[in-house]
C-alpha cells in the first residue's frame, strides 16, 4: 500500500510541474521547492554544529487557514519555551507567501513533497524533538518517518468525518499511521467517537484552537482613525471576504436603507480590477480605505478596504457583520467576528462549516437567500435596539465559551517535555 500512495503522491507531483505551465499558485508551489534540500541542510548543518544545539520544535500547516488555527500553539509554546528553536512548514503558497516572514518561528520552510526518500531526508537534516501537525494534515510517508525514528508526532484541531478514507473498507493502511500518531486533539466528540470506533485511542478532545486566536486577535486591539471618522456614531454593516454576489446584496441593502446605514467591505481578494469595477458601480458613496486620509468620509457611504491583514481588527466597529462566500464554495471565517460580540449574516452555503451550524442554531448567525431576505433580517435587528444587544451578547458568549484548546494542547506538549518523555 506504501508503494501505491508513493506512487500517487509522485503522479500528484508530475500534475503540478504541469499545471504550473498554467497556474501561477502551482509555479510558486514547484519554484519554492527548488533547492529546498540544499536550504535546510545550510541552516540546520550549521544549527547542529554548534555547541549546544536548541532543540527544534516542527510545526507544518497546510496553508494559511491551518496556520492560523495553529498560530495561537505556536505562540503558547514560543512563551513557555523560548530557548527551543521552532521549525515552520507550509505546503501550500498561500501559506508559505503570506507567511515566511512570520517572527514567531525561527526557520520557514515549504515541506518538500511526501515521498520516502524526502521524508528521510527531511527527518534526517531538521531531526525534531518533536512533530505538531493541524487540522487534516496526514502524510504517510512522513509520520512513518518520525515514527520509526521515535519522534513525537501531535496532531491538533484534527476534525473527523465517516467520508473520509481512514473509515472505509479499504483504509485499514491508513488507520496504522493514526495509531503511530502520539496524541490526536480533535474538536469535537463525533470525531473521538468515529476515532474509537476504529480503535484509535490516542485521542483528547481540546475543542478549536481558532477561538483562542479570534480571542486573541480581539485583546491586540489598535487604532484606525480613518475608520473612527468614517463610522461616526452610525450603525456599521462590516462586510468581510464578500465576492460580488455578496456586494450586490449590500448595494442592494443600501439602496434600501438610505443613510441609515455604514457599510465597510473587505472583498476577499485585494484585485486592483475587481475594486476598481466596486468603485465605479458605488460611484460617490463609496470611498477606498488607502484615499481614506483626503477625503470627507462623513458624505460617503462605503469604505472599502484595500489592505491586507486588517479585517479581523474592524469587526469591533460592526452593529452587525456580512461574511461572503456563501453564494459561492462556502462562507469565510465568522468567528472573528463573533469574537466582538457581533450577529453574523452570510449566504446559503454554510453547511459545512460546523461554528456557522451552531451560530445559525443558536439565533447568533441567520442564512439568507436574496438581498429582500438580508435586508428584512438586518433592518429587523437594528430597529429592535434591546434584542440587538440580546443577540450581540449571545454571538460573544458562544466564543468564550469555546476557547480554552490551547491550553489543553500546551498542558500534554509540556507534561512531555518537562517529565522527559521526549527524545
Amino acid at each position: 500500500m506504501r508503494l501505491i500512495y508513493s506512487a500517487g503522491i509522485s503522479f500528484y507531483y508530475l500534475f503540478l510541474r504541469f499545471a504550473g505551465l498554467f497556474s501561477v499558485k502551482a509555479r510558486a508551489w514547484h519554484y519554492g521547492r527548488k533547492e529546498l534540500f540544499d536550504k535546510l541542510d545550510e541552516v540546520f548543518s550549521a544549527h547542529y554544529a554548534s555547541d549546544d544545539p536548541a532543540p527544534v520544535a516542527w510545526f507544518h500547516c497546510a496553508s494559511l487557514g491551518e496556520f492560523e488555527q495553529g498560530l495561537p500553539v505556536i505562540e503558547a509554546f514560543r512563551s513557555k519555551y523560548p530557548n527551543h528553536t521552532i521549525l515552520l512548514t507550509f505546503f501550500s503558497p498561500s501559506g508559505y507567501d503570506h507567511k515566511h516572514q512570520y517572527k514567531g518561528a525561527d526557520h520557514i520552510f515549504y515541506l518538500p513533497i511526501d515521498s520516502r526518500i524526502n521524508a528521510r531526508r527531511f527527518v534526517a537534516i531538521t531531526r525534531p524533538q518533536f512533530a505538531v501537525f493541524v487540522k487534516y494534515e496526514f502524510w504517510f510517508n512522513y509520520l512513518n518517518e518520525l515514527f520509526k525514528n521515535h519522534i513525537p508526532v501531535f496532531t491538533v484541531s484534527a476534525i473527523f468525518r465517516p467520508n473520509q478514507h481512514f473509515f472505509k473498507w479499504y483504509g485499514g493502511w491508513f488507520r496504522t499511521h493514526l495509531r503511530k500518531i502520539n496524541q490526536i486533539f480533535v474538536q469535537d466528540e463525533e470525531s473521538a467517537e468515529l476515532l474509537q470506533m476504529i480503535e484509535v485511542e490516542n485521542v483528547t478532545i481540546s475543542g478549536d484552537t481558532r477561538f483562542d486566536r479570534v480571542k486573541a486577535i480581539k485583546a491586540r486591539q489598535q487604532a484606525f482613525p480613518q475608520i473612527d471618522r468614517f463610522t461616526n456614531g452610525k450603525h456599521v454593516i462590516v462586510a468581510g471576504s464578500t465576492w460580488p454576489p455578496d456586494d450586490q446584496l449590500l448595494v442592494n441593502l443600501q439602496e434600501k436603507t438610505g443613510d441609515q446605514i455604514k457599510f465597510i467591505i473587505a472583498p476577499h481578494e485585494i484585485n486592483l480590477t475587481y475594486i476598481n469595477e466596486l468603485i465605479r458601480k458605488l460611484g460617490d458613496k463609496a470611498v477606498l480605505y488607502s484615499d481614506a486620509p483626503g477625503s470627507d468620509l462623513s458624505k460617503k457611504q462605503f469604505l472599502i478596504i484595500d489592505s491586507v491583514g486588517i479585517l479581523s481588527q474592524l469587526y469591533r466597529y460592526a452593529s452587525i457583520a456580512y461574511i461572503g462566500g456563501g453564494f459561492g464554495a462556502g462562507i469565510h471565517n465568522t468567528l472573528e467576528a463573533a469574537a466582538y460580540g457581533v450577529p453574523v449574516f452570510f449566504g446559503p452555503n454554510f453547511h459545512r462549516f460546523r461554528e456557522a451550524r451552531e451560530m445559525t442554531e443558536a439565533g447568533v448567525a441567520f442564512s439568507v437567500q436574496n438581498s429582500n431576505e438580508l435586508t428584512l433580517g438586518i433592518v429587523g435587528l437594528l430597529s429592535n435596539q434591546a434584542h440587538l444587544e440580546e443577540v450581540s451578547h449571545k454571538a460573544g458568549e458562544y466564543v468564550s465559551r469555546k476557547t480554552g484548546a490551547t491550553d489543553i494542547i500546551i498542558k500534554e506538549l509540556s507534561r512531555q517535555i518537562d517529565n522527559g518523555l521526549l527524545p
